[in-house]
């Protein structure tokens, strides 16, 4: 283990709790984007996405490794965006024959994005962020203490 790694995994935090508010910002905007992406000659609405993250630095054969040997992995470095994924569930449809994107029936499919959902999402993902600053904060402290030690 690194003399930095604390620095390293707030680091990594910071990084993917600014990609969650990244994404989740991008869903509210489009919340009423009801003309987001051409599929088989269709409109689809925005389809709402969240990010998935993962532990980074320890290889899946490692893992495995270190499972089959009774130990736990000591090698920690954060996390990391794995993947952004799409939210699969059904469009909301909405009924206004009025609408041009109606479709012959009169409803209009608007995007999976629920604003609460998103606002609670974006509430986590700040505090996570606050906590990661809190922790590379406290490791900068350290070190300056320990610098001081020498005096």
């Amino acid at each position: 283990m690194s003399l930095f790694s604390g620095f390293n995994i707030s680091a990594s935090g910071l990084t993917a709790n600014r990609m969650r508010m990244d994404v989740v910002s991008s869903n509210i905007a489009n919340a009423n984007t009801t003309r987001a992406e051409l599929v088989n000659g269709e409109w689809v609405p925005y389809r709402r996405k969240s990010v998935q993250l993962s532990q980074s630095g320890v290889s899946p054969f490692e893992q495995k490794l270190q499972s089959m040997m009774n130990r736990e992995s000591t090698h920690v470095s954060g996390v990391k965006v794995s993947r952004i994924k799409e939210d699969q569930t059904p469009f909301t449809l909405s009924y206004d024959p009025t609408n041009s994107e109606a479709d012959e029936n009169g409803y209009v499919r608007l995007p999976n994005v629920d604003p609460i959902k998103e606002m609670v999402d974006l509430m986590s993902a700040t505090r996570s962020y606050e906590a990661n600053v809190t922790a590379l904060n406290a490791s900068k402290s350290m070190f300056m203490k320990a610098l001081e030690i020498g005096k």
